[in-house]
This record gives C-alpha cells, structure tokens and sequence, in this order.
C-alpha cells in the first residue's frame, strides 16, 4: 500500500505512466523500486525524481491513517477488483480511493449529469428519470455537484437505491460545502470514488478528469439538461469516445438549458422521452457486466476451495452451490443485514458481500432501507 500511495502523489508522474509502469511490473512495489532505478515509460523530470527518492513521510502517514478508517479503500490498477468496465477506458486513473462500498463499481451504472443552474421542470425530470432507473435495478452515478447532480443522487438515496458520486475533490473532501449531509448519506449508501489522494483541494482542471471517470464507470450517460457550455457535455463526450451509449432528454428550443441535449441529440446521442428506453437499451450490456462479476468472483483465490464438488460458485437458480443455496435459506422473507446473515450462515463478510451482489444481479434479491437484505420470490 505505502509503495501505491508514494506513486500517486509523485508529481508529474500521470495515470498513463503509472499504468504502464504497474503493468509491465507486476504491482505497484516493483514500478516503485523500477522508476527509482530510472526505468520508466518515459523520462521523469527533477521534481519527480526528488520525490522518488526521498518521498514526503507525513503524507503517506496521512493517507494511510484514511485508509486504516472504516470503509475506505484503494484499488489500485493491480487490483483484480479495480472495476471492469473503467479498466477498459483510455486514460482510465491508477488507482481509485473509495469511502463506501467498492463492490458497487461492479454494478450496472447510468450516470445522470446535468446543469448545475437547472430548472425546477429539469430537476423534476432527474428526479423521476433516477428514480425509475434505480427501480430497474441500475446504480445512479454523478458527480456531486449542484443541480442534476444532486438532485440525481438525492433521488436514488430516496428511492433506498444505490448511488455513486465521483469527486473532484480528495475523497475526504466535500465540494461545493453544501453538500455535506449528502456526501455522508452517499458514502454510507453507496461510494465516494476519486482518483486523487486524501486532502485534494478543488481545482477547476480536476473536473473534466472526473467526468471521464463518471461516463467510464457507466453502461450509459444520460443528459438532463445542458446548456452549450455545460461541464456535462464533456461527460458526454467522454462517454461517446469511451464508445458508451448516451442518452439526451430534449426540450423546448426557447430554453437555453436545452440547447446542449439538442447539439448531442445532433451529434447522435439517442433522443429519450422515458426510462424506459434506456432500460431496454442497456439491459443486455447489465447482463454482461453480471457475467464478469461472476467470473471475478470464480476466480477469486479461495473460489475453487469454496466450490467443493458440486460446480462453479454461481450458476443459474437450482444449480447453485451449497453456499448459495445456505444463504438464500438464511434469507428468508424477512429483511437482514449482512451482520445477521452472516451469523446465520457462518460465512465471512465479505464473502458474503459479493453474493449478494451476484444473487442482485440475478434477480433474487434487494436490497432496502438501511441495508437490509431481501429475497425476492421467484414466479
């Protein structure tokens, strides 16, 4: 960890270079000890090395006393559960701090994203677009910051639906101020994600490499509102380039909130009028995205013990292993936390936090108000 923590705030080293360094490597310790020796993907400046060399010991302190709280966590690139679709992206971050629940980036996304000086028709609209997606079963993905942002997060926290806000900020940090009780509720429901380390102040530039990350963790970007020079249609563009599908609500042409969704909807992001439409447009790619899950989860080491003899760890309802089948039982109808279950089936946590989500993915369970479990009978 210290080794991951000593790259990230090396100065003018980029993601790319820390990639590639991880990478050809193996982990973040050996591009650690490579870099010093002077073995880089490309030349490192003074400053950079002076770091290398002698790197700040109080902030490494610093960020290892965050991570040591509860529920904060790095995933670095050499993390197997550095989430699957944001690997795939180009100039996708080294590594992820996480305050919350790091299985949620797994989830099937959609961001909302939208003016920060939206109407009150725009926020209505967020609002029961968040809503309806959530129900279907999809994680609501923002940036936090005013307007549809919040109105977006707000909306699914409401609907006892997951939410994921990527900061500009360090993770410990909360911008715009007003937010705070919403960053608390965000993080104690769903995940406070960024890519720069504890104590990151805002700066203006760290926004648009935020909202590459916010389209990267997402099957689909959906535009609320946007005026031409919204921040959000550089999360679309992203997204466009990322080759994600994104979506644009249009509007009356004498609003000027509307004229970014209309240039998009030009450009060739997909006209909607309901949730609906991007729910049976991104259904397939959810699918998918469980089916990676399921072979995280398979590979993950301990998975081959835990299978025994009776087949892969998860499989389709009936065929499942006995530990599935242990949980499911322990279920019930009733609501339970995941304290309860596992006293109920003497699994580890967080073995069972992954099943959960596989047994979520699969239609068997929600999960509620104050995270409860629930099993949801099959017809």
């Amino acid at each position: 960890m210290d080794a991951w923590l000593t790259l990230l705030r090396t100065p003018t080293i980029g993601p790319a270079t820390l990639r590639t360094a991880v990478a050809r490597h193996g982990s973040a310790a050996a591009a650690l000890e490579a870099l010093r020796r002077g073995d880089s993907p490309r030349e490192l400046d003074a400053e950079a090395r002076r770091w290398l060399d002698a790197p700040d010991p109080a902030r490494v302190e610093a960020d290892l006393e965050w991570l040591d709280q509860a529920n904060h966590h790095l995933l670095g690139w050499d993390d197997p559960d550095y989430p699957s679709l944001l690997r795939e992206v180009p100039g996708a971050p080294a590594a992820l701090f996480v305050d919350g629940d790091p299985t949620l980036l797994w989830m099937p996304q959609v961001a909302i994203v939208g003016s920060r000086s939206a109407s009150e028709h725009g926020l209505a609209l967020c609002r029961r677009f968040a809503r309806a997606l959530a129900a279907a079963g999809f994680t609501i993905t923002s940036g936090m910051a005013d307007g549809i942002d919040g109105a977006a997060h707000l909306a699914a926290l409401e609907a006892d639906a997951r939410t994921i806000a990527v900061l500009g900020t360090g993770a410990d940090l909360v911008y715009p101020r007003k937010h705070r009780a919403l960053a608390a509720r965000i993080a104690a429901n769903g995940a406070l994600v960024s890519e720069f380390p504890p104590g990151t102040a805002a700066k203006p530039e760290h926004f648009p490499r935020r909202n590459r990350i916010i389209s990267g963790l997402a099957l689909g970007t959906l535009v609320v509102e946007a005026g031409l020079r919204s921040g959000s249609l550089i999360t679309a563009r992203c997204a466009s380039e990322q080759g994600r599908d994104v979506f644009a609500i249009p509007g009356s042409i004498n609003n000027p909130l509307a004229r970014g969704c209309h240039q998009l909807i030009r450009d060739g992001a997909r006209l909607t009028e309901s949730a609906e439409e991007i729910i049976v447009e991104l259904s397939a790619l959810a699918a998918g995205l469980g089916d990676r899950l399921r072979e995280r989860i398979e590979s993950a080491p301990g998975a081959a013990d835990a299978k025994g003899d009776s087949g892969p760890a998860v499989a389709a309802a009936g065929a499942r292993d006995p530990d599935y089948l242990r949980l499911l039982q322990a279920l019930g109808h009733d609501e339970s936390t995941l304290d309860e279950l596992a006293e109920r089936t003497g699994l580890a946590v967080s073995a069972l936090s992954s099943m959960l989500l596989v047994l979520e993915l699969e239609g068997d369970v929600s999960l509620g108000r104050g995270g409860k479990y629930t099993r949801i009978p099959r017809a």
